[in-house]
């Protein structure tokens, strides 16, 4: 099960359970990396044919490319499995996301210089999203709302959705979700010939600017070999979430909490950091109790003994700085002053303050998006928002005084960068006839 580590100054650093932990992961294998590359110059070379070959190869379903789109008919009718109470939860999160989101919209601006100059920045939506929607056992609505609804909010008009052929079948919640969202171009392929069909377009499925969400290493690949040619949004790593606790916080809180990552895959990480020795002992306790009672035990068991921590250090401060270290995807602070305390972190995808602010409350209700960086990206990463799907274009409006006035420097600039012909498209306007 998870075991106890006591860390003291610099030692922090050379933990080799820290080290175990931030090196999770591994990254794209090259195997993995090849297939996936020859999968992608497939889809480029044969389009539908392609798509179609792998599909039966893959999933063991033949499609034709009249069958490679979903009907509407069949969404709206699998959507009507699913239970009311269950539709009107959804409702409340989208409202809730949306309603978030609407806060980070941005829009154009202009300054006005010497010699009447203006400078200013265009913002428009991109045209065209792309949505993968990952198969298997497990559905999450939650990730469609979170990816699709940043993108309405700032006005994407066409969302593509593609998921592997049984999703549907399996997950009706799925297309509950996307008949919410009025998202209903949905194509069933899945995988990496998914990924290369909205980055490169067939003669079915339409080339997209942008693909968004998570699916298996396979989808991860690709998605890295994809950009440049198409903007994606992260290759996500495995789920992570710190706990910055002191002895007022609630052991059997800090452990379903942990419990709550710890139950996503393996190799998911699941951490408490706190001054008390006694505490960590007590979440230890209650871990150890409730992890008995969960249908993913397994998973869990696996993931908090490979990759889960209790961590003791020398004060809340230390706390905080190793936080920072991790710069994990999640932090929840539980103190006995948990506004001060998270003041202090800096490096988090999001941070949940306080005993009544769960992680989960974040992946699926407050409004705030759950896509966040993982990995120790957080360091530079953010969460995804509007501003993802928003392209900024800047407009410059010069006059002939002012260019005049500054064509000398230009030119100088110019030569010392060995661009002759820069400096003369500036100093021939300048040049009286």
């Amino acid at each position: 099960m998870i075991e106890i580590v006591k860390l003291t100054g610099s030692r922090a650093a050379e933990s080799a359970k820290l080290k175990k932990i931030l090196s999770r992961g591994g990254g794209l294998n090259d195997d993995v990396l090849t297939r996936t590359d020859a999968i992608i110059r497939e889809v480029r070379e044969r389009g539908d044919a392609a798509l179609i070959e792998f599909t039966a190869r893959f999933d063991g379903v033949q499609l034709t490319p009249e069958t490679l789109r979903a009907r509407r008919q069949d969404i709206e009718e699998l959507a009507a499995q699913v239970d009311d109470e269950l539709i009107a939860a959804m409702r409340e999160a989208i409202a809730n996301i949306r309603h978030y989101h609407e806060h980070q919209l941005t829009g154009d601006w202009e300054i006005e210089r010497a010699n009447g100059v203006r400078l200013g920045q265009r913002v428009r939506p991109l045209e065209i999203v792309g949505l993968y929607v990952p198969g298997g056992s497990a559905a999450y609505p939650s990730t469609v709302m979170m990816n699709a609804v940043p993108a309405q909010v700032a006005g994407v008009e066409r969302i593509v959705v593609v998921t592997p052929p049984a999703q549907f079948k399996q997950n009706p919640v799925i297309a509950a979700t996307l008949k919410e969202l009025n998202l209903f171009e949905v194509y069933t392929i899945g995988g990496a010939q998914a990924v290369a069909a909205l980055a490169f377009g067939t003669e079915t499925i339409p080339r997209v600017d942008k693909i968004v969400g998570p699916g298996n290493q396979y989808v991860a690949a690709a998605k890295k070999l994809v950009y440049g040619a198409v903007d994606i949004d992260s290759i996500a790593g495995p789920s992570e979430i710190v706990v910055v606790a002191d002895d007022t916080a609630r052991a059997d809180f800090v452990a379903a909490d942990l419990l709550s990552q710890a139950e996503h895959s393996e190799d998911a990480a699941a951490i408490l950091i706190t001054p008390s020795e006694k505490f960590a002992e007590a979440v230890r306790e209650e871990i150890v109790k409730q992890t008995r009672t969960l249908s993913r035990r397994e998973i869990i068991e696996r993931s908090l003994a490979d990759f889960g921590a209790l961590i003791v250090v020398e004060s809340l401060d230390a706390a905080c700085e190793l936080a920072d270290q991790i710069a994990p995807e999640h932090i929840e602070v539980v103190t006995a002053d948990s506004e001060a305390t998270a003041a202090k972190i800096h490096h988090a995808g999001a941070i949940f303050i306080g005993p009544y602010s769960p992680e989960p409350v974040g992946d699926y209700f407050a409004g705030t998006n759950h896509v966040l960086p993982t990995g120790g990206t957080a360091r530079f990463s953010s969460a995804l928002g509007v501003y993802d799907f928003l392209r900024r274009t800047s407009i410059i409006r010069y006059t002939e005084a002012e260019l005049r006035r500054t064509v000398a420097s230009i030119g100088r600039l110019a030569l010392a960068e060995g661009f002759d012909a820069h400096a003369r498209s500036a100093t021939i306007r300048t040049v009286d006839s």
